[in-house]
């Protein structure tokens, strides 16, 4: 039976529960490409490996853990408008259907099964030498173990294929998943060149290297051996993956890879390149360093571009960053809130982070915008388009930012500047950056290399800040500060076992909703283990093979809905 490889198109139940009848795909194909005839060559093998890149970007962001986890945290409510019940359920931890989820895990597992063709198919491709059959492989099973990571943090325990096959099986232990992460990205440590960042071709950014894999194995042995609670993380054949091991990678990223900190934090984000319209940016000097292979901080990124025939809902937004547009402003007069523009207003920043925050960290301002401060914006209209939870703190990393054209005229920079739709859902061009070379920094310190309190200065220098021990809990709030918004203080929490933080930190926090005063109270569920709920249309096609995440039984407990 010839498995059909078609990169445009795959059913999660194909995939992995095998729903469909073999006369579905027992047929001989002459005009589209199947295992017996693709991929044959290196090009082929790249035509792959783009289809697997173009997997993660057709996720919907807003099933992400990047997205997801900013919500579920300490720093953010769910926001959104009167008809965004979804979001402000994730907030909560509870649900508004019993299949809120399934649109993640059906692209996640197509991300699985293109690196399982991929893989499964090497040997039969006509390699010119091993160098090139090496990067092809460890790209692959650095994406495998990507995927996987995400929806072991989504899901908790899931099924793990590891082959392009349908298969029908339960959820697989936590361990041997991780165990399976490990050694994927051993693998790609192991066998991807050594080149710096500053030698990798411009065609090739966004592409995992060995500096990416080393900090994904870092998060991946941070997250696994914190929430549970290990020494060390298992690989498939009975070793396993040291703290040592992962400091010595750490050390060789930071001291090998030519990654560094952009010497201004602010500069990392776009609206720095605003000087003409915002304050801010013309008080500070400020001129973003841009994502053209000149921004030495970006480990790993999901890249976006202005390439507007993929621009659809049909592929998750497609080359847009549609998380700028959940997190921006809803319905302003964006005269007045340059450079911040037009989106959906989801997860407005909680205002006690901001009453919490130094004010004597640049980053507390270089992070959160406060409406109310017209050093910031001219003005700002509360309630926009029903806006809910909304505190008056929007952050600053992932927005749309507008400059304007030649008649004063708010326009998005992505349409001035790189010819994107003019279509606020999908211009926005800036990429999802998943991998900080501070955040490399931080990781090495937490591990506990003999590097930790020059890592940790190096960070707090930036800011401007005076040198602290690299205790757990300075590292902690240096993590918390600097990595504010940029999807990893959830899991932060979890992996330390800090879930409490969830609970006590969002407790009354005045709001606006739909521009009547109230509060948001939020209570971290402890019985769901901080995962969220496995679509039920997947269990039911599993005939019951499958079973729920703790915590999330059917039915009416735990749904929620604006009231």
């Amino acid at each position: 039976m010839k498995k059909i490889v078609k990169y445009t198109f795959l059913l999660w139940m194909v995939v992995l529960l095998g729903a469909c009848s073999d006369s579905f795909l027992d047929t001989e194909s002459y005009t589209k490409k199947d295992d017996s005839n693709f991929p044959l060559t290196p090009k082929d093998a790249d035509q792959s490996l783009t289809a697997i890149y173009a997997a993660m970007a057709a996720i919907d962001k807003s099933q992400t853990p990047f997205l997801l986890g900013e919500v579920m945290s300490d720093d953010r409510f769910g926001g959104g408008g009167t008809d965004n019940s979804h979001i402000q359920a994730v907030c909560r931890f509870k649900k508004v259907n019993e299949n809120m989820f399934s649109g993640a895990w059906h692209r996640y597992y197509r991300g699985v099964y293109r690196c399982n063709s991929l893989l499964q198919s090497l040997e039969q491709i006509a390699w010119t030498d091993d160098t090139q059959r090496a990067k092809i492989e460890s790209e692959t099973r650095f994406m495998r173990a990507y995927f996987y990571f995400d929806l072991a943090r989504l899901f908790g325990a899931v099924p793990l294929v590891l082959e392009p096959v349908p298969q029908n099986i339960p959820r697989t232990p936590a361990d041997r998943i991780f165990a399976q992460i490990g050694a994927d990205l051993k693998f790609a440590i192991e066998h991807f060149s050594s080149d710096i960042f500053q030698d990798i071709p411009k065609t090739e950014l966004g592409h995992a290297t060995k500096w990416a894999a080393e900090g994904l194995m870092a998060r991946t042995f941070l997250f696994y051996t914190g929430y549970y609670t290990k020494e060390s993380l298992p690989l498939p054949d009975g070793g396993s993956v040291s703290k040592n091991d992962v400091i010595g990678w750490v050390d060789d990223c930071v001291a090998n890879s030519g990654h560094g900190l952009t010497p201004d934090f602010r500069n990392l984000w776009p609206y720095a390149l605003a000087s003409d319209v915002y304050k801010y940016a013309k008080d500070n000097n400020l001129d973003w360093i841009g994502e053209d292979g000149d921004n030495i901080e970006t480990v790993f990124a999901e890249k976006h571009s202005a390439l507007g025939n993929w621009d659809d809902w049909e592929n998750g937004g497609g080359y847009s960053n549609v998380i700028n547009c959940y997190f921006g402003l809803r319905v302003q007069d964006y005269k007045k809130t340059l450079p911040y523009g037009e989106g959906w207003g989801f997860a407005p920043v909680n205002s006690k982070l901001w009453d919490d925050w130094p004010n004597d960290d640049i980053r507390k301002k270089a992070s959160i915008l406060n409406v109310n401060d017209k050093n910031e914006i001219a003005g700002f209209t509360w309630g926009g388009d029903r806006q809910m939870e909304e505190t008056g703190y929007w952050q600053k990393k992932y927005m749309p930012i507008n400059i304007v054209d030649d008649d004063g005229n708010p326009m998005n920079y992505s349409v001035l500047w790189y010819n994107a739709v003019n279509d606020f859902m999908l211009n926005n061009t800036q990429d999802l950056v998943l991998i900080r070379f501070a955040d490399i920094l931080l990781m090495g310190a937490e591990l506990g290399s003999t590097h930790a309190q020059e890592y940790l200065d190096r960070v707090r220098n930036r800011a401007g800040l005076p040198s602290v021990a690299p205790t757990l809990d300075n590292i902690k709030q240096e993590r918390h500060y600097e990595l504010a918004f940029e999807g990893v203080r959830y899991y932060d929490l979890l992996r330390w076992h800090d879930e409490r933080l969830i609970t006590q930190n969002q407790q009354n926090i005045q709001v606006m909703n739909n521009k009547v005063a109230g509060t948001v109270t939020v209570e971290f569920r402890s019985e769901t283990g901080g995962f969220l709920q496995i679509p039920q249309q997947q269990i039911a096609l599993s005939n019951g093979v499958l079973v729920q995440s703790p915590g999330w039984p059917s039915g009416a407990e735990n749904m929620y809905s604006i009231k």
